[in-house]
């Protein structure tokens, strides 16, 4: 049946549907059934490699089938007849091996069947299953989103690399600077938080019932069964955490999660930054037509696509704080709360990318006013002061931040023509004073 967007309870799978569509293949519940199948797949797979002799009987040629038939040609029937043998066992990953024992009926491969899910306790492959997914949405979906935010960014920090702008600190005027410089200043800040985020390793758990490999050493004493499961994780491209309890303790999934947070934080200043300049009016937007900006107000353009960024950033972070907080935290050997915890995952993820894509299409239709950040630059002359008692200090003129202070805190405005008539006042020579009068809001930005 079509999924009706109409009814749904959350907008990540409602109103949002069209951006969030392509995580339904990492974290909906069908996709969760099917990673689950793979990992128990390729365990079967590394069973027979190792090899196991009761598993002789199944040739390596036998490989490609079993992966096509139990995982690469998985569909949602096949989801829904895993979850029809839930509703008998009342457990998610039992069903999954009897699903997958039905299939090796299928292949004439019922005698090894009692080796599907052998030695093995649930959490084996969920926390197998969750880094895996988890890993591939990262790398194929997430991370394409950040990096085409990035590259507006960078298109537009370069095009607007010499256009000077007034600073203000505190909100009120500072030195100035230059927008594309401004706009560096995030597209550093998300750089550096991506190289940190990628040192922080997709860990899976694997090692039975309480993470000791019991069951597996008790049948095969003579295996390194400690071997094999660094082996077999690292082929999935994972981290095998040991020693562990019966879960994974989640410490790196903690620290990926507050690695998003950390890039979603960055990108809250961002949405809020960009938000005040266009309602100082740097900024225009671009209109489309039929669109309204208000219900009631036929003039506004609103700035809803960096309101609603901001929003689902924040929501995303919210969620992450939770999973970050909650999943290391397990009584004993295990509790199941981190189970329920984890098939939310998906959540601030979508919220994210739901930012994300709000974000790309505010920066796409912002239009640089400048005019109005040189209308700005020329009512505020006061700020070349600190250029001036910086250049007078070196000149060892006495008191010259108090002289400076003595102009530029009257009530009357300053401009470039009070400006230069201070520097004429100064006992200090011609040529320094052209150098002072050289200096206006529109050059003095740094470097």
């Amino acid at each position: 049946m079509a999924f009706e967007s109409l009814q749904a309870i959350s907008p990540v799978d409602g109103r949002y549907r069209r951006h969030t569509a392509a995580l339904a293949g990492y974290f909906s519940e069908s996709a969760l059934i099917r990673y689950r199948i793979r990992i128990e797949t390729e365990y079967l797979i590394a069973l027979c490699r190792l090899p196991l002799p009761q598993l002789s009987g199944i040739a390596e040629s036998r490989f490609a089938e079993l992966r096509a038939v139990m995982y690469e040609n998985f569909t949602e029937a096949d989801a829904e007849a895993v979850k029809k043998i839930e509703l008998t066992t009342n457990h998610d990953v039992k069903a999954v091996e009897y699903f997958m024992k039905e299939k090796l009926d299928s292949l004439g491969l019922a005698q090894y069947k009692e080796f599907i899910h052998f030695g093995l306790t649930s959490q084996d492959v969920n926390n197998t299953a969750t880094p895996l997914l988890l890993r591939e949405a990262h790398e194929q979906v997430l991370l394409p989103v950040i990096h085409e935010t990035l590259a507006i960014l960078e298109k537009q920090a370069n095009d607007w690399e010499h256009i000077p702008m007034l600073a203000r600190t505190h909100g009120q005027p500072a030195s100035p600077t230059r927008l594309g410089k401004e706009i560096r200043v995030f597209t550093e800040r998300l750089r550096a938080q991506l190289d940190l985020l990628a040192q922080v390793p997709f860990a899976a758990k694997f090692g039975g019932a309480t993470g000791n490999f019991n069951a597996h050493h008790v049948a095969y004493p003579q295996t390194n069964w400690k071997t094999f499961g660094d082996e077999f994780v690292a082929s999935l491209g994972l981290k095998r955490s040991h020693p562990t309890t019966q879960i994974e303790h989640y410490d790196h999934l903690a620290a990926y999660f507050d690695g998003l947070k950390r890039i979603n934080t960055i990108l809250i200043d961002l949405s809020r930054d960009f938000w005040s300049y266009i309602s100082m009016n740097y900024f225009r937007q671009q209109i489309k037509a039929g669109e309204v900006g208000s219900s009631a107000m036929p003039h506004k353009v609103n700035p809803i696509d960096f309101e609603n960024a901001e929003g689902n950033f924040g929501i995303a972070n919210a969620l992450f704080e939770h999973l970050s907080a909650k999943l290391p935290v397990s009584r004993l050997q295990r509790d199941l709360t981190d189970s329920t915890v984890l098939r939310n995952i998906g959540v601030p993820v979508a919220h994210m990318v739901i930012a994300l894509r709000s974000l790309q299409k505010g920066l796409s239709k912002v239009l640089l006013n400048e005019p109005a950040l040189q209308a700005d630059l020329e009512a505020n002359w006061a700020v070349v002061a600190e250029a001036i008692q910086t250049i007078l200090r070196r000149e060892g003129y006495p008191q010259p931040y108090e002289a400076l202070k003595g102009l530029t805190r009257t009530n009357e405005a300053v401009t470039a023509h009070t400006i230069a008539a201070f520097i004429d006042t100064l006992d200090v020579s011609d040529m320094v004073k052209d150098e002072l009068k050289a200096i206006s809001p529109f050059n003095y930005t740094g470097i």
